[in-house]
């Protein structure tokens, strides 16, 4: 479970970031990872190249550096997301000139390889996606990915039976299953919806008065499945004003996110586990910042590529995002 936006303000820099949802017990941390890094492709068959530095929030478990999220020096930014049900990887190497990547590598290698969506494109038509068993869950996670640039380009990159597709996403919103197709066919459902209401109304003779104000979004789904969540996320994304600057897109891109962020309880697993936010990022693409609050922590913290980049060879382990929460006193 996750969700995801881009939002561009009237200076038209673009804002993305996502809603992290999940039922293990992960420990994100940030890490920048350098121009020209070698990483061993974990089929060990060769190596891959970075061509771009990029920072993003990941997780190394038994010896695998993984990523949820990230931006690179060039603005391109890439996140994955669950698609459970729809994923359909290949399982084994294929005699073919093709690249194989396994999908817990698939975030890394585009960051450090694209420097815009177009080029993001361009690479796709060289490469096919291997399922592998991440260390987290022990299992092939079914995976999908959502991607723009500083142009405010967007796009969404899924393999299912039909194989390898990459797909314009013209509202800039990313959920879980079903298919992008899917939920942009079901906002059809919605069209009804608005920020204005009905002043009255007559049933027969009998008149009809609203409680309040908000009477044209009572059509809006209230729940936490990624279809509602999907509804919910574009409805605010399209509805809000155009932010008039960076730090007001940035304030606008966590309000928004407040409606689908998921406390803990309100969502079990059958393992009987816990489906929750465990933080909310945005990365302004322009300035390659980092933007990101906690589940147990609602302070806004930022970090820059820029601040944190080196010349080294290896990648910088800047922390973990879980820190201890103060309250400021007046």
């Amino acid at each position: 479970m996750c969700t995801a936006i881009t939002l561009q303000s009237e200076q038209m820099e673009n804002f993305f970031g996502r809603t992290m949802d999940f039922s293990y017990n992960i420990e994100p941390q940030l890490y920048v990872v350098p121009k020209y890094y070698v990483w061993n492709n974990i089929f060990n068959l060769h190596k891959f190249y970075n061509c771009y530095s990029f920072i993003g929030i990941g997780q190394k478990s038994d010896g695998i550096l993984g990523f949820f999220d990230g931006v690179n020096e060039r603005g391109f930014a890439a996140a994955t997301l669950y698609f459970a049900g729809y994923a359909k990887y290949e399982m084994q190497i294929k005699s073919t000139d093709k690249e194989p990547v396994s999908s817990l590598d698939f975030l890394h290698y585009i960051l450090g390889m694209c420097g815009s969506v177009e080029e993001l494109k361009e690479i796709l038509h060289d490469i096919y996606i291997i399922g592998l068993p991440d260390p987290v869950t022990q299992t092939v996670a079914p995976l999908h990915w959502i991607a723009t640039d500083k142009s405010g380009e967007c796009v969404v990159i899924e393999q299912t039976e039909k194989g390898l597709e990459i797909f314009q996403n013209p509202i800039g919103i990313m959920a879980n299953s079903p298919d992008f197709h899917w939920h942009m066919t079901n906002l059809r459902n919605y069209m009804n919806v608005s920020p204005t209401q009905t002043s009255e109304a007559y049933w027969g003779k009998f008149h009809l008065k609203p409680f309040g104000q908000a009477g044209g979004t009572m059509q809006l789904p209230g729940g936490y499945t990624s279809p509602e969540r999907f509804v919910r996320t574009a409805y605010q994304k399209t509805h809000i004003q155009t932010p008039k600057d960076r730090t007001e897109a940035i304030i606008t891109c966590f309000h928004i996110m407040e409606s689908v962020s998921i406390s803990k309880g309100v969502v079990t697993t059958n393992r009987d586990t816990y489906d929750y936010t465990k933080y909310i990022a945005f990365i302004n693409t322009n300035t390659c910042e980092y933007f990101f609050k906690t589940y147990d922590n609602s302070q806004i913290t930022s970090v820059s590529l820029w601040d944190n980049y080196n010349n080294s060879s290896r990648p910088l382990l800047l922390g973990k995002l879980m820190h201890p929460v103060t309250f400021e006193k007046m």
